[in-house]
């Protein structure tokens, strides 16, 4: 099972913080052009993901199924579940970790069948690992180092001056419309999208190195996931001895 931690005290962001983090863009990070696929591979993202997703699934099961369990959703007694739950994530210590920029660390067991599978499909489990959490949270570390800009931080305190009624205690949530009309009076909306684009270029050159390891892990998947499909699903006409 994967599991984040966070070095970073939520405490410091309570407040009107909280109401402006809302305003923050947010999206998964985008991975740019790698070339054209692999051959039999779909094009476009959503169709290699699901054909990733499906491989994954089939061993996964494959897996399961070897140490007599099923991933088939039904009721379970309590010790039965901790030792499905154990054989499909793993158990004891986390073997892998990686502790990001932004301070969280995320870990996740290298012994359960979702483990086997993606070490039979990545080629790297480690690998993978280590670069697909990187990848996962670039637009989260750009997100970080835009709010320790100078910029950001002058435009946020004019937007909690904005936000805050006069002659009245600061609100620790104001009025969605408030929030949204501060946020493009004092400037704190195009800061946003600047500094945010600008740190997302900066950070992916940063993250290169695991850019580069996701685009070849992946695209080794995407062929084994291919190879999977076509045992799964022979082609019409053909014939086994």
């Amino acid at each position: 099972m994967v599991r984040t931690t966070s070095r970073i005290t939520s405490r410091a962001r309570r407040g009107l913080l909280a109401a402006a983090a809302t305003l923050l863009l947010s999206g998964c990070a985008t991975i740019g052009p790698g070339g054209p696929a692999p051959p039999g591979v779909p094009a476009g993202t959503a169709a290699q993901d699901e054909l990733l997703r499906a491989a994954e699934h089939r061993l996964v099961a494959d897996c399961l199924d070897a140490r007599g369990l099923t991933l088939a959703a039904r009721p379970r007694a309590p010790d039965e579940d901790r030792a499905f739950q154990a054989a499909l994530f793993g158990a004891g210590p986390h073997e892998l970790s990686v502790t990001l920029a932004t301070g969280a660390t995320v870990t996740a067991h290298e012994d359960g069948c979702l483990a086997t599978a993606r070490q039979r499909l990545y080629g790297d489990q480690r690998r993978w690992f280590r670069a697909q959490v990187t990848v996962d949270n670039l637009r989260s570390e750009a997100q970080a180092r835009m709010r320790a800009d100078p910029a950001h931080q002058a435009a946020l305190a004019r937007w909690t001056r904005c936000a805050t009624q006069p002659g009245h205690p600061r609100s620790d949530r104001p009025a969605p419309a408030v929030a949204a009309r501060c946020a493009r009076e004092t400037g704190l909306t195009d800061v946003r999208a600047r500094l945010e684009a600008a740190e997302l270029v900066m950070v992916r050159t940063l993250r290169r190195d695991e850019l580069t390891t996701y685009r070849q892990l992946r695209a080794r998947a995407l062929r084994r996931a291919v190879e999977l499909s076509a045992s799964t699903h022979p082609q019409k006409g053909s014939t086994h001895s």
